[in-house]
C-alpha cells in the first residue's frame, strides 16, 4: 500500500481525537458539573501520579535521542513541569490545584491514595517510553493534540460549577495553554519525518492509540472507586 501524504497522515493523528479522554463519561461527568467534591478530588489527587511521571518519561526519551538539536528542545518539557530558576514548574502548580480543591499538600504528594489501576496504566506509559525508540516514544505523547480543547473547558466550567475552588487553582491550565501547543508542533514534526511508509504510519497510530487507551484506563481506575453524581460515590 502507497503511504499517505503528509497531510493525510496528519489528519488520521488528528482523528484520533474521538477516542481522547475528554468524552470519558467521568470527564463529561466533571465538566458539566455533575462530579461531588469527593468525585473532584479524587480526579486530582490521582492526576498527580501522572504529572509527576511526565519529566521521567521525558528524561526517558531524552537519554534515548542521539541528536543535539532534539535533546535541546525536548529538554524544556522537562522544565515546563520541575520548575527551573524563577519557574515553579507544573508540578508546583498541580499541588496548588490539589490544595484548591481541599486536599493537603502532604496528602496528594505521598501518593499513598493513587489507585492501582492509575498506577499501572502510568508506569506501562512510562515502561514504554524507556524501551521504545525516542521516535516512536515521541509519537505517543501526540494526545497534546487534543490537550488545550480539555484544558479550555476546564478553565470555562469549572469555576460556574465548582465554586469551592479557589481561583487560584486554576494557574496549572492556564499555563498549559501555550506550552502544549508549542509541544504539539515539535512532536508533530518527528512523527511526519519519521513514520514515512504505511506500515510505518499504521504503526505511528496504533501508538497514539496506546497513549489514549492510558488516559481512558485511568478514567475507568477513578470512576470504579469514586462513581459519578450523587447517587455513585464509592467506599472511601
Amino acid at each position: 500500500m502507497n503511504p499517505w501524504s503528509r497531510a493525510e497522515f496528519e489528519e488520521k493523528l488528528r482523528a484520533k481525537g474521538e477516542r481522547y479522554h475528554i468524552h470519558h463519561p467521568f470527564h463529561v461527568a466533571m465538566n458539566s458539573g455533575r462530579c461531588t467534591k469527593t468525585q473532584v478530588q479524587g480526579w486530582v489527587l490521582n492526576r498527580f501520579y501522572y504529572q509527576v511521571s511526565i519529566p521521567v518519561k521525558d528524561a526517558a526519551i531524552l537519554a534515548n535521542m542521539p541528536d543535539r538539536e532534539q535533546r535541546r528542545r525536548w529538554i524544556q518539557r522537562i522544565l515546563d513541569h520541575d520548575g527551573a530558576h524563577g519557574s515553579e514548574g507544573g508540578i508546583e502548580a498541580w499541588l496548588r490545584l490539589g490544595e484548591a480543591v481541599g486536599l493537603a499538600r502532604e496528602e496528594i504528594a505521598s501518593l499513598r491514595r493513587v489507585l492501582p489501576g492509575v498506577r499501572f496504566a502510568v508506569n506501562a506509559y512510562v515502561d514504554f517510553a524507556r524501551r521504545a525508540p525516542w521516535q516512536e516514544a515521541v509519537c505517543a505523547s501526540l494526545t497534546e493534540l487534543f490537550a488545550p480543547d480539555i484544558h479550555k473547558q476546564r478553565l470555562a466550567n469549572w469555576p460556574q460549577h465548582y465554586p469551592w475552588i479557589e481561583p487560584s487553582g486554576y494557574a496549572y491550565f492556564r499555563q498549559r495553554l501555550g506550552e502544549a501547543r508549542r509541544d504539539v508542533e515539535h512532536g508533530l514534526e518527528v512523527t511526519l519525518e519519521h513514520f514515512r511508509t504505511r506500515d510505518e504510519q499504521q504503526r505511528a497510530l496504533d501508538i497514539l492509540q496506546f497513549k489514549l487507551d492510558v488516559l481512558w484506563a485511568m478514567l475507568d481506575a477513578m470512576q470504579l472507586k469514586y462513581g459519578i453524581g450523587e447517587a455513585g460515590i464509592g467506599d472511601e
